[in-house]
């Protein structure tokens, strides 16, 4: 194959710019040092990159989710649970409402609008600094 053209790789990606996009990851990954999957031929890696998506040598999906993952500054590894955590955590809080329904004399600090405006009154206004 002397030249690619899009037109040999539309079939394999239907947009056009995920096509470019994908292409353009695999050029990079090839620059990179990854294994090419198609002979050279003295093409430049963007030749090279969309000679494996016509040639089918590499999945558009598979470089789409890498490309993904390239671009993902922070990745969630999705991890499960112990369940003995949950189960000690679940106790804990039953174990906690029960004192709280033992003690119905709960007091709560109260303050009047006047208490209020007289600590807002004392308060200090910070330092102006160069910085603002």
């Amino acid at each position: 194959m002397a030249r690619v053209t899009v037109e040999d790789c539309i079939d394999k990606v239907d947009n056009r710019f995920e096509l470019v996009l994908l292409a353009g990851h695999r050029a990079r990954q090839i620059s990179q040092g990854a294994m090419i999957t198609v002979p050279r031929d003295n093409d430049k890696n963007p030749v090279v990159a969309l000679r494996e998506i016509a040639d089918e040598t590499l999945s558009p999906d598979d470089l789409k989710e890498d490309l993904i993952h390239s671009l993902q500054k922070h990745v969630e590894v999705d991890e499960p649970e112990a369940e003995g955590e949950v189960i000690a955590d679940q106790t804990g809080a039953v174990a906690a409402a029960e004192t709280d329904d033992a003690e119905d004399n709960i007091a709560f600090d109260r303050m009047t609008e006047e208490d209020l405006l007289a600590g807002i009154e004392g308060l200090v206004p910070p330092e102006k600094s160069d910085d603002y």
